[in-house]
C-alpha cells in the first residue's frame, strides 16, 4: 500500500509556472504507475499526466502537452508535475493517484487506479 501527499498549489496569475509535488509513503514507490488528475468544480475528473516506474515513459492529455511535465525522482518517493503557461482554465484540485500494473491503453482512466492522495487546489487568475 501507498499514501500519497501533493503539495505545491495556490493562487497564481495566468502566465505563471508551478511545479507540484507527490511524496509517497513506502518502499516500493518505484513499483508504482503514477499519474496526476485535476477536477473543477462541476466537471468530471480528468487525466493529466503520468509516468512509468522507472520514469522512460510518460503520457499526457493532448490538450496540455507541450505546457505541462510529469516527472520522479524514485530516491525521493516523489513524482512532479511541472506547469508553465497556466491558464485560468487550468484551476483545479490536483490529485496525484498510483497503481501497480496498467496498460497504455489504460492509463489515462482514473477508475484503474488504486491509491490516491487529497489533492493540492491550484487557482489561476486572469
Amino acid at each position: 500500500q501507498v499514501q500519497l501527499v501533493e503539495s505545491g498549489g495556490g493562487l497564481v496569475q495566468a502566465g505563471d509556472s508551478l511545479r507540484l509535488a507527490c511524496a509517497a509513503s513506502g518502499r516500493t514507490f518505484s513499483s508504482y504507475v503514477m499519474g496526476w488528475f485535476r477536477q473543477a468544480p462541476g466537471k468530471e475528473r480528468e487525466f493529466v499526466a503520468a509516468i512509468s516506474w522507472g520514469g522512460e515513459n510518460t503520457y499526457y492529455a493532448e490538450s496540455l502537452k507541450g505546457r505541462f511535465a510529469i516527472s520522479r525522482d524514485n530516491a525521493l518517493n516523489t513524482v512532479y508535475l511541472q506547469m508553465n503557461n497556466l491558464k485560468p482554465e487550468d484551476t483545479s484540485i490536483y490529485t496525484c493517484a498510483a497503481v501497480v500494473t496498467i496498460s497504455s491503453t489504460r492509463i489515462r482512466s482514473p477508475r484503474d487506479y488504486d491509491y490516491w492522495g487529497q489533492g493540492t487546489q491550484v487557482t489561476v487568475s486572469s
